[in-house]
């Protein structure tokens, strides 16, 4: 398969997966997709939450609306001229992926460049994300029997090329260890910010909560603290989150913020409760679960400075000057994990 085919097939693959989304599965008659595989999906959409309690339909949905997002032909085709030395790659290498299992398919934009770039794509699957991925698989040997060749599913990664890796600041220990004879990309903990001027709108702000809240906060680019000026009523911000109210009836999430909420208290530590969410003055990037770290600033351009500094900490930064509120969860095709162009680490495998 040449690169316009495989392009072609994932734009396919997208038209599948928005026929299930919209319910409306004659837009996919030309994919190559069988109806039965269509209805999987459809079921496996609704009934992956008895096996996995934070992959709600909903959360499953928003995963998939933003892979069909991604799959447009004008941004494949904007990403793809990039990379020139990939458009007639015919050196295949297998390449590992060791797949995240924290949100639906998070591993979907690592597993499109291996493909894209001409390459196998040798699977390690999470357990808590082992029922979305098959029938994505499933569909894509029905638009081209082709693929078979260039995924696998392996329950330990062996005979690779190079591998790609995401996990916890603990097991990246133990990738660094492990894959440290191939070439490779290790991704450890990192976390998303926000950082507000004072001046934005109510919508603004509801756009932030959906930063703060999808997936449960549970993704790298879920936005874990917020920075403030000085004079910005932290009310604002709270009273802008009140859509969101229902999520502490998710019974996971509700664990979280009791526990979370228990220490806080007896560590009488300083905290703000609007019933859902904890809001805690902390120096910390990273906050527990149902909780959302905030810190007061002086000078704006002093605080991109100090976050400069700590730039390999940060996975996005949500702001009226960088990714805009509501769009930390919707990430494009150039917006690499890390910062790591998973693409140009590929094309230098082949050189």
């Amino acid at each position: 398969m040449n690169i316009e085919q495989r392009k072609n097939d994932f734009i396919f693959l997208s038209k599948a997966i928005e026929a299930v989304l919209i319910d409306d599965f004659s837009i996919a008659k030309h994919t190559g997709v069988l109806e039965s595989s269509l209805e999987e999906l459809a079921h496996r959409i609704n009934t992956t939450y008895p096996y996995n309690g934070w992959f709600t339909p909903e959360s499953i949905k928003s995963a998939l609306e933003g892979i069909v997002k991604m799959l447009q032909v004008n941004a494949l085709e904007d990403w793809l001229k990039q990379y020139p030395s990939l458009q007639n790659n015919s050196d295949v290498k297998k390449i590992g992926i060791v797949m995240a299992g924290n949100i639906p398919l998070v591993g979907f934009h690592d597993f499109l460049c291996v493909i894209m770039s001409g390459n196998k794509a040798v699977c390690k699957l999470s357990s808590s994300d082992d029922r979305l991925w098959p029938i994505i698989f499933q569909m894509l040997f029905e638009i081209n029997e082709g693929f078979k060749e260039y995924i696998e599913v392996v329950p330990q990664l062996k005979e690779i090329d190079a591998v790609i890796a995401t996990g916890s600041n603990n097991t990246s220990r133990y990738f660094e260890h492990y894959f440290a004879k191939y070439p490779h990309i290790i991704r450890k903990n990192r976390n998303s910010i926000a950082i507000l001027k004072g001046d934005e709108s109510e919508e603004e702000l509801k756009d932030l909560a959906k930063d703060v809240f999808l997936y449960f906060g549970l993704g790298c680019r879920n936005v874990a603290k917020i920075y403030l000026p000085k004079e910005m009523d932290l009310n604002r911000v709270i009273g802008a989150f009140y859509d969101h109210k229902e999520i502490i009836n998710h019974n996971k999430y509700a664990n979280n913020y009791d526990y979370n909420k228990t220490v806080m208290l007896l560590n009488e530590e300083d905290l703000l409760d609007n019933g859902f969410l904890l809001f805690k003055k902390s120096p910390e990037l990273a906050s527990s679960l149902a909780t959302l770290n905030y810190e007061y600033y002086d000078d704006y351009n002093a605080l991109l400075s100090q976050i400069e500094a700590i730039g390999d900490k940060i996975q996005c930064i949500v702001s009226k000057d960088h990714v805009p509120f509501g769009n930390a969860q919707s990430p494009s095709l150039n917006d690499y994990a890390d910062g790591v162009d998973v693409m140009a680490f590929l094309s230098e495998l082949n050189l």
